[in-house]
């Protein structure tokens, strides 16, 4: 499922080349900060994750069997990685409620006229609580399902539909408060 590049890459590496290992490192670095920063939303952080990720994945590039991307295969490293500095943090989730239904519901069914440009979301989702901004990012940008995301987070499924469907309200509400520029 990988390029013969990426076959000839990992091959260099794993023979203990350095310029092959700043290659590989220099082709995915930016968009694997980018997964650090939007989960843990902190530049100190999200570069100390980036460098600490990249080291496990060269200490594991031998267990690499190519069942996916190179690039998938160092994201999902690089996630674990991150939801693990976060369970360092104890992150804390907000309690679920019973009629946390018929909140996803009601926000599912508002419909907002707003355009919001990228810089002002990316701000507001960085303004969420951990425990929100977390779902909210593996969800709509890493592209995991709630299953996934219990899963990942050791929480019920239940608990990310409600974190999300919270997210989704709080960051409405942060970029009602920011006035557009």
């Amino acid at each position: 499922m990988y390029s013969e590049v990426e076959a000839s890459l990992i091959e260099s590496c794993l023979k203990g080349s350095r310029t092959a290992q700043h290659t590989m490192y220099k082709r995915y670095c930016d968009a694997m900060y980018n997964v650090c920063y939007r989960i843990l939303g902190n530049e100190p952080e999200a570069e100390d994750a980036l460098q600490e990720s990249f080291v496990d994945v060269f200490r594991r590039l031998d267990t690499f069997r190519g069942e996916s991307s190179l690039g998938a295969w160092i994201k999902r490293i690089v996630i674990n990685h991150c939801l693990n500095e976060l369970k360092r943090r104890k992150i804390s989730f907000e309690p679920i409620e019973d009629h946390y239904k018929e909140t996803i519901k009601e926000y599912e069914e508002e419909e907002y006229d707003h355009e919001y440009d990228v810089r002002r979301v990316k701000e507001a989702i960085m303004k969420l609580p951990d425990g929100y901004r977390q779902v909210l990012t593996l969800y709509l940008i890493e592209g995991y399902d709630h299953g996934e995301i219990a899963s990942i987070l050791g929480i019920q499924e239940t608990g990310s539909k409600s974190q999300y469907s919270r997210a989704r309200a709080r960051l409405r509400e942060l970029l009602k408060l920011t006035p557009i520029q």
